[in-house]
């Protein structure tokens, strides 16, 4: 197995300057991942980003962020939607063991990949779920989550509808974007406010090591989202809120 020490140093460092120490079981955790992730990316195509120092970088550090904020507490359940090659939602589970973490994709290879990922890391009160959001956001995952996070690729208004029906009243949706985060967040208040929502803040998140701008939009679900939400598959892509 190939030894990424230098690289899990980088993450050490990373998390220093947001004042984050991790221990060794940690440490070795990460270490890890990083080789399931190269080792596995031969085989199946899990992330554009392959050189471990950017894994790292734009992948752990970036998912991280939410650590430097007052939302994430031990004992939360959370849903990652979207998590594909296990991003944001694997970072977070090591970092804080203590979360109940729900991992969900709706490729099955991914699903596979973060199965084995879960397993080789020895990781407890971690699930990953094949679906999609627009089904499982009727089933018993309706409403039962403290926060979900999401760095899926699509407009956030689309992403709304996937993420809010899956938590309770009260709780936080955390969606990573990038510079366009403000006009995405104006194209969706309408859906932030039909879905049960309420627009909290923008946080800029500095990565360590990182010039891209990283972003964390932070919504509040302030009552429950009507039943004929999330419509059918396809159909918050077709025609957002």
């Amino acid at each position: 197995m190939k030894n990424f020490s230098s690289e899990v140093e980088l993450l050490k460092s990373g998390l220093l300057q947001w004042g984050i120490e991790i221990d060794d079981v940690k440490v070795e955790q990460f270490r890890k991942y990083v080789y399931l992730l190269v080792e596995y990316n031969e085989k199946v195509n899990l992330t554009a980003i392959t050189e471990p120092r950017e894994i790292i970088i734009q992948h752990f550090l970036d998912s991280l962020g939410p650590l430097t904020m007052d939302i994430l507490q031990p004992g939360m359940r959370i849903m990652d939607v979207g998590s594909g090659a296990g991003f944001p939602g694997i970072p977070i589970k090591i970092a804080i063991s203590e979360l109940d973490m729900v991992l969900l994709d709706a490729s099955k290879k991914r699903v596979n990949f973060l199965n084995y990922v879960i397993r080789s890391l020895g990781l407890d009160g971690i699930t990953a779920v094949h679906g999609r959001a627009e089904e499982l956001g009727r089933s018993q995952y309706r409403e039962a989550f403290d926060v979900v996070v999401s760095r899926a690729v699509a407009p956030l208004r689309v992403l709304c509808e996937y993420c809010i029906p899956f938590l309770r009243p009260g709780g936080f949706f955390l969606s990573y974007k990038g510079p366009g985060a403000l006009e995405e967040l104006e194209a969706s208040k309408n859906a932030i406010d039909v879905l049960g929502g309420n627009f909290v803040e923008i946080r800029n998140i500095k990565v360590p090591f990182s010039e891209k701008t990283h972003n964390i939009v932070v919504i509040r679900k302030e009552k429950r989202t009507p039943n004929r939400y999330p419509r059918s598959p396809g159909k918050p892509q077709k025609s957002p809120l």
